[in-house]
């Protein structure tokens, strides 16, 4: 899942959201200097990446891609569902948007001393642009997509992958309302920083 569904799916404190995103930016982090609070995030975060990528509606929703773009798929899907949280977002919060958002980068920002350098720049860059807020459109989606395309090193067609999702955005959406249910549940029964309470 992508930072906004991380975030929800974390405790609400500023460790546990920290652990949760540094998921996707622990390379060459030394984990165990971090506090356990941090690293339950950090676990919680590898989860749902796990529960998420195994998952039969996650991997149905793959399929809708084209088959020369479908190695981008789940980074796509992870954009895209963020959009259809956001879309959806009184089925799974109880918080609105808005106080989730507001409550979400200032929990980020206290902890932004001890995010790796990378982390620092796109959380900051995340708050400052209001990544969330830009999701919640489709030209904020098909934008994000276009700038992960230009991060990517190689020649690629990533950025066409917005065709796919617009051709199957209906079926897409079936599936994460099938799938998204039952990713909180797990991780409100079975995640690692639900346990440890």
């Amino acid at each position: 899942m992508n930072y906004l569904a991380h975030l929800l799916l974390a405790q609400p404190n500023a460790d546990s959201y920290f652990g949760n995103l540094l998921g996707d930016f622990r390379k060459g982090v030394q984990v165990r200097d971090f506090d356990l609070a941090v690293r339950r995030g950090l676990h919680n975060h590898q989860v749902v990446d796990k529960f998420t990528d195994t998952h039969q509606e996650v991997m149905e929703a793959k399929s809708y891609f084209h088959k020369t773009r479908r190695r981008f798929a789940p980074v796509a899907l992870d954009m895209y569902f963020d959009h259809l949280l956001i879309k959806h977002w009184h089925r799974f919060s109880g918080l609105s948007f808005e106080r989730f958002c507001h409550d979400s980068y200032a929990r980020l920002q206290q902890r932004m001393h001890l995010m790796p350098p990378l982390m620092q720049q796109r959380v900051g860059h995340m708050i400052s642009h209001h990544w969330f807020a830009e999701y919640a459109k489709e030209q904020g989606i098909t934008d994000a997509i276009t700038n992960v395309a230009k991060r990517i090193r190689f020649k690629n067609t990533f950025h066409y992958i917005v065709d796919d999702i617009a051709k199957h955005h209906a079926q897409l959406e079936i599936h994460f309302l099938r799938f998204f249910p039952e990713l909180q549940g797990y991780v409100n029964k079975h995640g690692p920083e639900n346990t440890a309470l």
